[in-house]
């Protein structure tokens, strides 16, 4: 039997899978509600907080690129799908989709990142699963999360509070994650390529905690990017937005790629940053303490809330305009 990658004997319940849950999952994860290996974690609840509660699930192609690998994606995609409904990040659960013949040297990578990446954002992992199918049913491995977190005094989120004159701020440069994978899984090399932006913005949002109430809106730009964030949030309402191409921060990287292929930036997803659109009087306070942040140095004032009903427009650095519209299907499977 071959010991370096996964045997549909890891997923039967017997001694196989004991010894993959004690060696790969509880070595790392086995403190705290992990501890006995129960069904469900019992988790302790701030009398008269609410909590935000949240899942996805994770089915990137290749599952490694630059700058990150599936377990990154995981742990930052569900501590940032928190982070923008105003909530502290707590708890994850840990859901493992295995195919047969996974290099279980993979598997450790992966398992890692989800440990790094879990303490740096300071979420702990408390209950999850593992499932093992046979060769050729999942690309290698699949991955789902659930999060909950403790939602902050203040916030009060939703496009239904956006009015014209309200301005749009990027926390950095868009589209990394999307080009990054993209690049990979076709083999494309670029000098300085593009790298995956993939990472934490929670501590983003707890920055700027004190200008709450005038925040009306947060997101993270995934599947569809820019693009389909902004279309969503004046979809049938009587507003639209306005951005300057000259102030939209796409890397050199991402934008060779995306020239290379003939790919909107505006359409590319990220993993690593937050849309946000709040009170004009605001912005430059929040710009200022978000570029205090590693995370936060790119960030910038990409357009402003209009009264033109329905519509995305993008103001060209030649003068002109054009209508940025939502993407039409599936423009990059398997990004995340």
């Amino acid at each position: 039997m071959n010991e370096q990658t996964i045997q549909l004997g890891h997923g039967g319940g017997g001694v196989l899978s004991r010894d993959l849950i004690q060696r790969e999952i509880v070595s790392r994860f086995g403190g705290g509600a992990l501890k006995g290996l129960p069904d469900g974690a019992t988790l302790p609840v701030p009398e008269g907080r609410f909590m935000v509660f949240t899942t996805d699930s994770f089915v990137v192609q290749p599952l490694e690129f630059p700058g990150g690998n599936i377990g990154d994606l995981a742990v930052h995609g569900t501590v940032n799908d928190l982070a923008v409904c105003g909530a502290i990040p707590r708890w994850l659960s840990l859901a493992l989709i295995l195919e047969e013949g996974l290099p279980l040297a993979t598997l450790r990578r992966i398992l890692d990142s989800v440990k790094q990446q879990a303490d740096e954002c300071g979420v702990v992992v408390v209950t999850g699963d593992t499932k093992v199918v046979e060769r050729g049913q999942c690309d290698g491995m699949y991955v789902n999360t659930a999060g909950i977190g403790e939602r902050m005094d203040g916030f009060e989120l939703g496009a239904n509070r956006v009015v014209p004159g309200d301005h749009i701020l990027v926390s950095g440069p868009v589209g990394d994650h999307g080009m990054a994978v993209l690049a990979a899984r076709e083999g494309i090399r670029i000098t300085h390529g593009v790298k995956s932006d993939t990472g934490p913005v929670h501590r983003l949002v707890q920055a700027v905690r004190e200008y709450a109430p005038m925040i009306k809106f947060m997101r993270d730009p995934t599947r569809g990017g820019l693009a389909a964030v902004l279309n969503e949030v004046v979809e049938d309402r009587a507003m639209g937005i306005l951005l300057n191409e000259s102030d939209l921060p796409f890397s050199t990287g991402a934008k060779a790629a995306a020239e290379l292929l003939g790919v909107d930036l505006l359409q590319v997803a990220s993993e690593g940053r937050i849309i946000l659109i709040a009170d004009a009087t605001i912005s430059e306070p929040v710009l200022k303490i978000w570029k205090s942040l590693p995370e936060g140095r790119g960030a910038t004032r990409i357009g402003v809330v209009t009264d033109a009903k329905g519509r995305v427009v993008l103001e060209t650095v030649t003068g002109g305009r054009r209508l940025v519209d939502v993407p039409r299907g599936e423009l990059l499977p398997r990004i995340c």
